[in-house]
């Protein structure tokens, strides 16, 4: 949802893709367009789509066995896989014309105006490429509007109890691209942070940010009055119980985060439906593909490193492995109807 990317981590993870060249394993094998789905004819012909949306749609990576991110529609900086859901959709439907704005970080605020890059670079407005002939479209937004991705790295742990330190008690950390409370050591405690005082903020964060996806939505109607909108919900991430250290989280916040998440996409879900846009559900065909699922089988990622699907991608975010998922309950909608 929210990638910090920095320039040097993506040397580092293109150095690293000596260890990734040996060659695909059964993962990348059953990751690709021709395992995950046979081909079919679909049932209405698509010339001209655009996708929009944060890092969950770019499924943003450093490095992976096609290199590093694809610049053909956007900037380095969004970090945008070379295999995402849009891309291998693209390709499945033998579009004409796609062009893929998706971007690590972005919020409904860059689907109108450009946004600044941790590059120095800069990624157009994502709703410049949408035009009067546009006949598909997909959304996958509202993470980072409602900040659960800076809050899924704020409830890491050092320790499977919670014990967070008073504010003051230790110096500044240094930047390790997490974004760790000042002056405290990641040591548990966010559902307490987040609940103080009887007020959840990510809650109200939600709350605040349907209004932002369906405006969204509602111009994206304007813009392209003959598209087609599918908006897509977020992977099955978070697990329904404790995996510490794989995991390094308390059970607490772990159980906080899993009921954030829910309402996170039962949000996606009312903006899509006010917003006059088909649904497309990938958490419920990703269940058991969390991160605390085996290596081979996880959609998503602690860290970072992958092997279902080789790659560097960017902590909290979906693998090879994941894109192809969303693909497929992406696709399966597209041929709904």
């Amino acid at each position: 949802m929210k990638p910090r990317l920095q320039v040097s981590g993506i040397v580092l993870a293109a150095l690293a893709l000596g260890a990734l060249a040996h060659g695909p394993s059964p993962a990348v094998a059953a990751g690709s367009t021709a395992e995950i789905a046979q081909p079919a004819q679909a049932k209405r012909v698509y010339r001209e789509y655009v996708s929009l949306g944060d890092s969950w749609s770019a499924d943003v990576k450093l490095a992976d066995l096609n290199g590093t991110p694809d610049t053909r529609h956007v900037p380095l900086g969004c970090a945008q896989s070379q295999t995402n859901y849009p891309k291998l959709l693209a390709r499945q439907l033998g579009v004409r014309v796609h062009r893929d704005a998706t971007c690590g970080s972005a919020t409904t605020d860059d689907f109108y105006r450009a946004q600044k890059l941790p590059t120095g670079q800069t990624n157009p407005p994502q709703f410049a490429r949408l035009t009067r002939t546009t006949d598909l479209v997909t959304v996958g937004i509202g993470g980072n509007d409602a900040g659960i991705a800076s809050a899924a790295l704020d409830c890491l742990s050092l320790l499977p109890q919670a014990l967070p330190l008073p504010a003051g008690t230790v110096p500044p950390l240094p930047s390790l691209g997490l974004p760790l409370v000042p002056g405290q050591l990641p040591l548990g405690g966010c559902k307490e942070r987040f609940t103080a005082g009887g007020v959840d903020v990510l809650a109200k964060q939600i709350k605040a940010s349907e209004p932002k996806l369906v405006r969204a939505l509602r111009q994206i109607h304007q813009r392209s009055p003959r598209a087609r909108i599918l908006m897509v919900d977020y992977l099955a991430a978070v697990p329904t119980h404790t995996c510490y250290p794989q995991l390094p989280m308390t059970e607490s916040d772990r159980a906080y985060l899993y009921r954030t998440f829910r309402s996170l996409n039962a949000m996606v879900k009312r903006a899509a439906r006010k917003g006059g846009a088909e649904f497309v559900d990938t958490y419920t065909p990703s269940i058991g593909h969390d991160v605390c699922a085996p290596p081979d089988k996880r959609y998503v990622e602690v860290v970072g490193l992958s092997v279902n699907g080789p790659g560097v991608g960017v902590p909290a975010h979906p693998n090879s492995a994941g894109a192809a998922a969303q693909f497929r309950a992406v696709l399966e909608q597209v041929r709904s109807r």
